[in-house]
């Protein structure tokens, strides 16, 4: 196949959010000549959806924070499913990453002595979410971009990667198409990292935006990679309800932060009768109590309002099913009896312009309705705790298309220091590992690392070939099967049969529905020409989610147990035999295999930190 564009390159990064960007510089910077590729354009990555902060120790607010309660507080968040090694070089390494941003221009708000300012968030013992307003993300984004930019890294917008390339058992680069004319395009390189993103959009109600088709979790187990905690999706206790064309978009986990209630129909403060026990100790169970925190954070007990997200998720989804919901089948998030309109205004500005232009609703008066939406897959790439690098030589992942960091349930705020600690990680290993192949273009990365040195993976003409006949098959198909009907019903099979209550026969039934998409998207047909072609993107994308999609699916239908955000109702209960496996997804023959895998043994001293024996 000779119809398309062709660059070489050591490092390619699939993806521009915090993790690519992150990782682009940090391949940059090891002397690795480095591409971003992102499918939209840049700076509308996902990441400035983040609003809330960073979570870092840098003990800014309380000088008794240290990386070992954040470790702590991680690990009992994920319900001790983390990968132990990972969660320990997040919290130690977070904090450097924070005042790394800082050096590079990010413009953090400050506390009366300086400092950077550091907010409460749920699941966090102590205030430690660097933050910018209620726009953190939008600001890294920015810093990032902005030095990407200044490095003179290359980025190719607006472009979509359809297949990871091999030669053997080795990356051999990325094809893909320019998505205005639908031009193909091959990178050519001995290391890809990935940085994709999520995959919320096979659910119907959602925080993500259209990039979230799980294009990286797809590409690396075609590539032969593993995908591990897959059952556990994170539905974000507070997206908006009303009105219908925004429903699901995030309503930042800050409101609650700085002062918010979540109250039923009734106007009752309904999360004190949501407590579990694991959380008894340090949660307050009465209002008074809760109240006098907010006033002496040190010696009060936490609000209940800031307990895990999914603890606060399935307690809004239980009242809502008992009738006590909102007016549009959400409950009401109330901050405007509790905080001035100047303090509401100041600290949570994008909240507050967001539901007065798209909902009407003026949030220092009134309260606002809210209810979970899909908002992160704590399941992705198994990689190397300390490289980012996957089972593929010459693959790597890092930020949410990468599991183990989160366990079953990721804390607000450790996304973005996630995206940051591992996107550098990534990023310094891919250069090292690119070193070592004698690539076209290598410019010399320090030391060989991992890589075969001596022969350069490259991509074999048969792959193109059969890539570029895959891309075009719904081009050949006259009178098929609308992409458009068949997202619709992948969506609703979600929501319905896999969201955040789950049953072994609604699995089973969403598995079924499933594998027939899968046989009807072999007859899907578009129409028009390869340029400014939405249904001829999405019908290439759904390849991608019904993978993902039953990737979820088989995960949870393994799981028999309710552990963070996995929650089944035929086994509503964690279960010890289950607190030391993972559930590991693969594809063999073509097919999504399932099979379990111990945890990572925890060194003593870690185990200590969490009072648990190993």
């Amino acid at each position: 196949m000779t119809d398309h564009e062709h660059h070489a390159y050591d490092v390619v990064v699939i993806g521009a959010g915090g993790a690519g960007l992150r990782a682009a510089i940090a391949a940059h910077e090891a002397g690795a000549r480095t591409a971003v590729i992102c499918k939209s354009l840049l700076g509308k990555a996902h990441t400035v959806m983040a609003e809330g902060g960073i979570a870092a120790a840098m003990g800014n607010l309380y000088s008794e924070d240290n990386w070992k309660v954040h470790f702590r507080d991680t690990m009992r968040g994920g319900k001790l499913l983390n990968h132990w090694r990972m969660a320990e070089i997040h919290a130690q390494e977070a904090p450097e990453r924070v005042w790394e941003l800082e050096q590079w221009g990010a413009l953090f708000d400050r506390t009366a002595e300086g400092l950077i300012s550091q907010r409460d968030f749920g699941g966090h013992r102590y205030a430690r979410l660097a933050h910018v307003g209620d726009r953190t993300g939008l600001e890294m984004i920015r810093t990032l971009q902005q030095r990407t930019v200044s490095l003179g890294i290359d980025v190719f917008m607006e472009c979509t990667v359809t297949d990871l390339l091999k030669d053997g058992d080795r990356i051999a680069g990325a094809f893909g198409y320019w998505r205005e004319s639908g031009r193909f395009v091959v990178f050519e390189a001995p290391a890809v990292i990935l940085a994709t993103g999520g995959i919320g959009k096979s659910w119907q109600v959602t925080s993500n935006s259209w990039e979230y088709t799980g294009d990286g979790h797809a590409l690396a187990l075609r590539a032969g990679a593993t995908l591990v905690n897959m059952e556990f999706v994170q539905f974000h206790p507070t997206g908006m309800v009303w009105p219908p064309s925004v429903r699901g978009i995030l309503v930042t986990e800050s409101v609650r932060g700085d002062g918010g209630v979540l109250r039923n129909s009734e106007g009752k403060r309904f999360m004190f009768d949501y407590i579990p026990e694991f959380f008894k100790a340090e949660t307050a169970d009465t209002e008074a109590e809760a109240d006098r925190w907010y006033e002496d954070k040190r010696n009060n007990r936490r609000p209940p309002e800031l307990l895990p997200r999914d603890e606060v998720a399935r307690a809004i989804n239980s009242e809502i099913k008992a009738g006590r919901g909102s007016p549009h089948g959400g409950v009401f998030l109330d901050i405007a009896s509790r905080r001035s309109a100047e303090y509401i205004q100041k600290r949570l500005p994008s909240m507050y312009h967001q539901f007065m232009e798209l909902a009407e609703v003026d949030i220092t008066a009134d309260p606002m309705e809210v209810g979970p939406t899909c908002h992160y897959v704590m399941g992705g790439v198994e990689v190397d705790p300390d490289t980012g690098s996957s089972l593929v030589e010459g693959l790597f992942a890092a930020g949410e298309v990468a599991g183990g960091m989160h366990g079953s349930n990721r804390l607000g705020g450790n996304s973005l220091g996630d995206l940051l600690v591992f996107g550098k990680r990534a990023g310094e290993h891919a250069a090292a590992l690119a070193a070592g192949s004698a690539g076209a273009g290598s410019a010399g990365a320090g030391s060989a690392g991992a890589g075969s040195a001596g022969t350069a993976p490259k991509p074999q003409e048969e792959d193109l070939a059969a890539a570029g006949r895959r891309a075009l098959a719904p081009f050949e198909t006259e009178g098929g099967e609308n992409p458009y009907s068949l997202h619709q019903t992948l969506q609703a099979t979600m929501q319905d049969l896999v969201g955040i209550i789950r049953t072994e026969a609604e699995m089973q039934k969403a598995l079924d529905t499933i594998g027939e998409l899968a046989q009807r998207i072999e007859h899907l047909s578009v129409e028009g020409h390869r340029q400014y072609n939405p249904g001829w993107h999405l019908a290439i994308d759904l390849r991608n989610m019904l993978l993902v999609s039953e990737a979820v699916a088989r995960a949870a239908l393994e799981r028999k147990e309710s552990r963070g955000g996995h929650t089944r109702d035929d086994y509503p209960t964690t279960d010890d035999w289950w607190a030391k496996r993972n559930v590991i997804v693969a594809l063999e023959g073509g097919a999504v295999t399932i099979r379990q895998q111990p945890l990572p043994v925890m060194p003593p001293e870690l185990a200590k930190l969490l009072e648990v024996s190993q």
